[in-house]
């Protein structure tokens, strides 16, 4: 079935702006949500959705009430959320496999198995912004693509994607919002930014860094943030890249250097130095070949817990 907007088919392929233009409560949806002041939100409750990662819960969830991601430039973040039942997945795409990951996204949902009550699927898509190698404009219309392939309608409520997400400077361009949150119990989505993106911050960045798929990183019966057990590969020429200033890794490690936030360079020397020191991690960083499991404690922070048996 197809991607609605007000209850209309939507006409693929057309650019978001003309999207929105041919549907004017996208437009001021878009417009309303680039015009908020960011939001710094504080770890009690959250959970944090890195690059190619995935996260599904339900108002019932006593231990996260947000989702959250940020550092989009041409990555976009998505949320799908079924308005019975209040089930709602976040994840942050990157392009890699976008035909992939948008069925992993539809089934995230669909685990919930009240998902036969009335109800809507409701997607919303934030991020990029006009770069020059027009990544962004490319993974927008992968994303509505393959989303208006699958079965169930779906309503596209919130594009505030590429073009709609962009400022330009000194003739650079920049993404307008980086980072969204969305509140489970209220399904508000504002934009974020977050301080604390743990547990395991640069173990998950070295998997995506180390050309890991999507994944599934909570589980919303147990209440559990399930981590591993990853295996990589040895990173290639990590040493070299570990030698390069902070010009030649922005220039080649990033998709869009100009548009980075401040702490780019730095957050990807720190994953490279962990990929060096653990070149192959199933056995160094997850004993007995066991996911590393979290939960939240009664002050709201992640906290390890030990598996079963151990």
């Amino acid at each position: 079935m197809p991607l609605l907007v007000d209850g209309r088919r939507v006409r693929l392929p057309q650019s978001a702006g003309d999207l929105v233009r041919a549907h004017p409560p996208l437009e001021e949806r878009a417009r309303l949500l680039r015009g908020q002041s960011v939001q710094q939100v504080g770890p009690q409750g959250l959970l944090y959705v890195q690059q190619r990662e995935l996260a599904v819960t339900s108002p019932k969830d006593g231990s996260i009430s947000i989702l959250g991601s940020d550092d989009a430039t041409t990555c976009h973040i998505v949320v799908l959320r079924h308005t019975g039942n209040g089930a709602t997945c976040l994840t942050h795409c990157d392009g890699t496999d976008t035909k992939a990951e948008v069925p992993l996204i539809m089934n995230s949902i669909k685990s919930f198995s009240d998902h036969a009550q009335s109800g809507r699927l409701e997607v919303h898509l934030v991020g990029g912004f006009s770069d020059d190698r027009q990544l962004s404009q490319k993974l927008t219309h992968q994303l509505l693509s393959e989303f208006d392939k699958q079965e169930d309608d779906i309503h596209l409520v919130t594009l505030c994607v590429t073009e709609l997400n962009d400022r330009e400077e000194n003739e650079n361009h920049f993404p307008i919002i980086y980072g969204i949150a969305v509140n489970i119990k209220t399904a508000e989505i504002y934009r974020a930014t977050f301080q604390d993106r743990g547990p395991e911050e640069e173990l998950r960045a070295a998997r995506a860094l180390a050309g890991g798929p999507m994944i599934s990183i909570y589980d919303a019966k147990t209440e559990q943030l399930q981590i591993g057990p990853y295996s990589w590969m040895p990173f290639p020429h990590v040493d070299f890249w570990l030698q390069q200033d902070d010009k030649q890794i922005l220039e080649n490690l990033s998709t869009s250097p100009l548009a980075e936030p401040p702490h780019f360079v730095q957050h990807i020397r720190s994953t490279l130095m962990f990929l060096k020191k653990y070149p192959s991690p199933t056995n160094t960083l997850f004993p007995g070949n066991k996911a590393l499991l979290y939960k939240k404690n009664k002050d709201g922070l992640w906290e390890k817990i030990s598996p079963p048996g151990s």
